[in-house]
């Protein structure tokens, strides 16, 4: 008889004991019993015979999950609090079915400029790296380039994109190259095409899997590459438990494996910019005259209607972005661009209509609502913002017979309605591209002349110390949108031109400049932050929790708690909410703290993206 602790797959279950009559291997797939029912569960150890009555494990179901994927589920469970079980379950098992996999020969891939090559054989160098590319300097080129070496050598890549709007034409030309060794992995396909898939890795016929970031978990033998495409963006980070970062879990997956990892963007996060050496493409690989010009005013303004319908008679297609609506309002100047921020924690504080006060989302101090601008003491302060459907309504009005392909959330909901949109777009029977964040990734058409960006004023004094870097960032991606094979125009609308013009085409020294704000404000990289979350149906006793967890946290000394109190949104699905925010200089101490007061009351979000 042998005994074993076991782990409940996709549950918050501790681990439990049971026995076997035959051998298993750690990281076997089984069922067992449990209160009259079967589960799925993952073996973690063999133990010694323990003082209470066991029951018998079913069966095995001839599957297992692999000794890095173990360990790295074991990793995510300890860094981003969450069971064991929630963790495995983000990976997809092995079969026992093991392949001998010849090397593959990829034809004709693409002729690199010597630029590129530079970068290619500088990454070959390199275990893991950033490469820092302009948009169109033809980055992809160079992935096409890395995973055909990887094949070549019999092994397989892993290349991760922010989201599955980025896949249709990530895959098209994927497929040039790679042809049905490649597969695209997202939530959005169905389940009959995934176990077409699984069975395409298993067989070795698939050697890359591309996709959003749970394509970092499919079952692949021999990885040799594991490519972080437009690695700043926030996508990456699970917004559920494991509330893990996929960016962060790929550089630890890629040590284990000992596959090389290259993350990629042309605005790379703060963060990683810090952390990895740098690979730079410096220029654009056709190169094309941009003409930036600053507008101030706020809405669809004359100046934009203009430009649109003057790039429409001519012939070219426009783009135009709108930050998403999001929860809260912030109180900005329309005079000098400039929100109304926190004295403490340098971020925008929120405005509260209902209860007549603003708010600090990081430290909760709150102050009355202001009527004037603190920098420049304009009156009145303005919060409103037009939406997507209005914009549209709009343009449409002014603009006699443009097409708008209306381009955010609210619109694109399947796979499909995006591959519509954006092959009407290609094919020219669209003239505007019309929407928010989405606007941002990766799309490349070399007839867009003009690129229209709105609201970064609104983005740059969110409640959120990146909000520069965010602003900033989207502000060369959708500039980059632009201008890929002919002359364009970037019309940017703000009333602060100077936060702007130092970095035009220069994403680098604003990084620079960026890491000291970040340095002398004490945010990450150079101090770790964790937010707690509570949610209870009754206020009070998620009152009560709250402030339990923030006086158990007092006894840590190298651990600051920032802010604790009711979050940004108050109430969802029912349930009260009230958030702590704790930063330390170290992560250790943190962990320590963390794991000392976790408990199934409150989840804990290391290294917080979302504050709200």
């Amino acid at each position: 008889m042998y005994f074993y602790t076991v782990s409940l797959t996709r549950s918050s279950a501790p681990c439990l004991t049971y026995h076997s009559e035959i051998e298993l291997e750690r990281g076997s797939v089984v069922s067992v019993p449990l209160k009259n029912s079967s589960k799925e569960a993952v073996i973690l150890s063999r133990t010694g015979k323990p003082s209470f009555q066991t029951e018998a494990i079913f069966s095995s179901a001839g599957i297992y999950y692999s000794a890095v994927q173990m360990e790295t589920a074991k990793f995510i469970s300890e860094y981003y609090f969450s069971s064991f079980g929630e963790a495995i379950s983000l990976f997809l098992p092995f079969g026992q079915k093991s392949v001998q996999r010849s090397a593959f020969s990829v034809q004709n891939i693409p002729k690199l400029s010597k630029t590129q090559q530079q970068a290619y054989e500088a990454l070959l160098q390199k275990e893991k790296a950033l490469l820092f590319g302009v948009t169109g300097a033809g980055k992809t080129e160079i992935f096409i380039a890395l995973m055909a070496k990887v094949l070549e050598e019999g092994k397989t890549a892993i290349f991760l994109m922010p989201e599955i709007s980025l896949t249709p034409q990530m895959e098209k030309r994927l497929k040039i190259y790679f042809g049905d060794a490649v597969a695209m992995w997202h939530s959005k396909i169905t389940k009959k095409k995934k176990e077409e898939i699984l069975e395409g890795i298993e067989s070795g016929r698939v050697r890359i899997v591309a996709g959003a970031r749970s394509a970092l978990f499919v079952p692949l033998r021999a990885v040799g590459l594991i490519i972080v495409d437009e690695e700043h963006d926030d996508s990456y980070k699970a917004h559920t438990r494991p509330r893990y970062h996929a960016r962060d879990v790929a550089v630890l997956m890629g040590q284990k494996l000992g596959a090389k990892v290259v993350l990629a963007s042309a605005t790379p996060s703060t963060t990683s910019y810090y952390k990895y050496d740098v690979v730079r493409l410096p220029k654009p690989y056709v190169q094309t005259r941009k003409r930036y010009r600053f507008i101030p005013g706020d809405g669809i303004s004359a100046p934009i209607i203009y430009a649109l319908r003057e790039h429409y008679e001519e012939g070219g297609q426009s783009l135009l972005f709108l930050p998403t609506r999001g929860n809260f309002k912030y109180l900005y100047c329309q005079n000098c661009g400039k929100t109304h921020t926190c004295p403490y924690c340098s971020v925008g504080m929120a405005l509260h209509r209902k209860r007549r006060h603003l708010k600090c989302h990081y430290c909760n101090y709150t102050e009355a609502i202001r009527e004037s601008c603190t920098f420049c003491g304009h009156t009145p302060l303005s919060s409103e913002r037009i939406g997507t459907q209005e914009a549209i309504e709009v343009i449409e009005e002014a603009i006699e017979g443009i097409k708008i392909e209306q381009f955010d959330r609210d619109s694109i909901t399947t796979a499909n309605k995006l591959v519509k949109a954006l092959k009407r777009f290609e094919n020219g029977e669209s003239h505007l591209l019309l929407g928010t964040q989405m606007l941002s990734k990766g799309h490349d058409y070399p007839n867009i002349t003009l690129a229209v960006i709105m609201g970064l004023d609104h983005i740059m004094g969110m409640a959120d110390y990146r909000s520069r870097e965010r602003a900033m960032s989207l502000f060369f991606q959708i500039a980059g949108r632009s201008g890929r094979a002919k002359q364009a125009e970037v019309l940017i609308q703000t009333a602060d031109p100077p936060q702007f013009e130092p970095y035009l085409g220069n994403y680098e020294q604003f990084l620079k400049d960026e890491l000291l704000f970040l340095e002398i404000a004490e945010y990450p990289p150079f101090v770790s932050l964790a937010r707690i979350l509570i949610a209870h149906k009754d206020e009070a006793k998620a009152s009560k929790i709250t402030l339990d967890t923030v006086t158990k946290l007092k006894a840590f000394e190298e651990i600051e708690i920032v802010g604790h109190g009711k979050a940004p949104v108050e109430r969802i699905a029912n349930k009260y909410r009230f958030t702590i925010l704790l930063r330390a200089k170290k992560r250790l101490p943190l962990l320590k703290a963390l794991h000392a007061v976790d408990c199934r009351e409150i989840e804990v979000d290391m290294d917080p993206v979302e504050f709200s």
